[in-house]
């Protein structure tokens, strides 16, 4: 369980993003959750100075998907950073465990290949409510979290 709240950062230690341009790739599955964290993401880098022109985003049907969606955007747009957004909640199958392992190393994989940071903002909670606290509940929003470590990416590839 979180024991901070996940919308809480700084701004003054945040590198300014007018510079840098990102991609949100988002799961329609569990969309009222999803469309939560793309929203702090969007408001967190727009906060730290990206243009919207400069956010650009992309849908896939569940959080599996994201891999793809993810490697065709490394592959056909110029970007700094890219953040991944599902969402899975347990339920009474081991399905949960494998779609969860499956986008976690999916994920890691693309940020060995390419030189292009996938930030990984898929919520893998117990129960609907702990999702809803992490994507603008009594937790903050995850989403916010990660847009924070994409700027921070893209900032450390200028070195």
């Amino acid at each position: 369980m979180a024991t901070t709240n996940l919308s809480n950062y700084d701004k003054a230690t945040i590198p300014n993003a007018k510079r840098f341009r990102f991609g949100i790739v988002v799961s329609e599955w569990n969309p009222d959750i999803t469309e939560n964290l793309y929203l702090g993401a969007e408001q967190a880098f727009i906060e730290n100075g990206v243009t919207k022109e400069n956010i650009i985003r992309w849908d896939v049907p569940g959080s599996f998907e994201l891999i793809y969606g993810c490697k065709r955007m490394i592959e056909t747009q110029k970007l700094d950073a890219i953040i991944a957004i599902g969402n899975v909640i347990q339920g009474e199958t081991k399905h949960f465990d494998f779609v969860c392992d499956g986008v976690t190393q999916g994920i890691k994989d693309l940020n060995i290949k390419y030189d292009i940071p996938v930030v990984f903002c898929v919520l893998t909670d117990n129960t609907k409510q702990q999702s809803i606290d992490r994507s603008g509940g009594k937790h903050g929003n995850k989403g916010i979290e990660c847009a924070i470590a994409a700027i921070k990416m893209a900032a450390l590839r200028e070195f």
